[in-house]
């Protein structure tokens, strides 16, 4: 699961795009905590810090705690606003998280165990489809990411997500349809080789 990461935060008096832009000046990034039925909190958060914790990789499927006026507020970062040349993070929101509440996430998929692929040891490639799975899971539950065994998987053979053992407290959230994740394909030598051959069969 991934680490729970800590931002203090404090809150925002004003509001406009005026007092952001002083904010900013000051090395801090405006933000806003809303959902769970309450109203939504305006804050600010120290910018290097979020750049620091964007940097982690795994920001977005964490949950967040953020620490205003004494109090700790569990979230998930939802989306955070990027200035289109200097990628300084300019806005934040965080969706506020409830007791056993469920969350839709992307989580990266890992393949594990490619030496064990009979397709993969000869020189088969590795055809991602899907760089990501949507998740729905337990908000004190979200996977860092999910491991995918290639074993036995051979040239022609595709990885779908019904053979995806997710761990407890997730579930796809695609459920009508048993998705591609992964397909192996001949390498070009191979495929360049089999054509060939086909262009000679039809040519006898």
């Amino acid at each position: 699961m991934s680490d729970t990461l800590h931002l203090p935060a404090e809150t925002r008096d004003r509001a406009g795009k005026g007092a952001s832009r002083a904010l900013r000046r000051e090395g801090r990034v405006p933000a806003v905590v809303y959902g769970g039925k309450e109203e939504p909190l305006a804050i600010h958060v120290e910018e290097k810090l979020l750049r620091k914790q964007l940097g982690t990789g795994h920001f977005f499927n964490s949950v967040v705690d953020v620490e205003v006026g004494g109090t700790t507020v569990r979230t998930l970062p939802k989306d955070v606003a990027f200035h289109p040349v200097s990628d300084r993070p300019l806005h934040v929101d965080f969706l506020r998280l409830s007791a056993n509440s469920t969350v839709h996430v992307e989580v990266p998929v890992k393949f594990i165990n490619e030496a064990a692929s009979p397709g993969l040891k000869r020189g088969g490639v590795l055809n991602v489809v899907r760089h990501e799975l949507e998740l729905v899971c337990e908000a004190d539950k979200i996977p860092e990411d999910i491991e995918i065994d290639v074993t036995g998987f051979d040239v022609g053979d595709s990885v779908h997500i019904s053979h995806v053992t997710l761990p407890a407290g997730s579930k796809s959230a695609i459920t009508d349809r048993d998705f591609t994740i992964a397909t192996i394909v001949a390498p070009s030598g191979l495929r360049s080789e089999e054509g060939d051959n086909a262009k000679t069969e039809a040519a006898a």
